[in-house]
């Protein structure tokens, strides 16, 4: 692995820790006026917005995609990471915590372990799709200012 895939790498998992962080943390208040399963589908798209201005800015910058597709491709990206951060969530509340005994704070804990396993599909699809570079452009060049064309003079 190169260390620019490495930095990337490590800047999404900061980044989207501090999404995720956002996800979990408003998932409390939410759930006072709404039940567990809405709960974690609404905090999951606050953190999900954070998410992108944040990735887009920092962790996927110079992406060939415009604006639009990557807004929407984003949303496939995370509509998938949402079917799987609920559904993680829900089988460790509904089957797997009953099953071992688990009782301490199991909607917090099932949450946090559906955040974890959301985040590496994220990973993939936000890097190969939403925030992708055009064909023979490397990831890291989008890290590189653009440079002028020799001999131009500074205006």
């Amino acid at each position: 692995m190169n260390r620019t895939l490495i930095a990337q790498i490590l800047r999404f998992l900061l980044l989207g820790g501090l999404a995720a962080a956002i996800n979990w943390l408003v998932r409390f208040p939410l759930s006072l006026v709404l039940p567990f399963s809405a709960a974690i589908l609404v905090a999951y798209a606050i953190g999900m917005t954070a998410g992108f201005a944040l990735y887009r800015a920092y962790v996927f910058p110079g992406s060939t995609v415009p604006i639009g597709r990557q807004v929407a491709v984003f949303l496939i990206v995370n509509a998938a990471g949402a079917v799987v951060v609920w559904s993680v969530a829900m089988l460790l509340v509904a089957r797997v915590f009953p099953a071992a005994d688990y009782a301490f704070m199991p909607e917090a804990t099932a949450h946090g372990i559906a955040i974890a396993v959301g985040a590496a599909v994220n990973f993939v699809g936000h890097k190969f799709l939403t925030f992708r570079h055009a064909a023979g452009r490397h990831a890291a060049s989008a890290d590189i200012p653009a440079q002028r064309p020799a001999g131009r003079l500074a205006s």
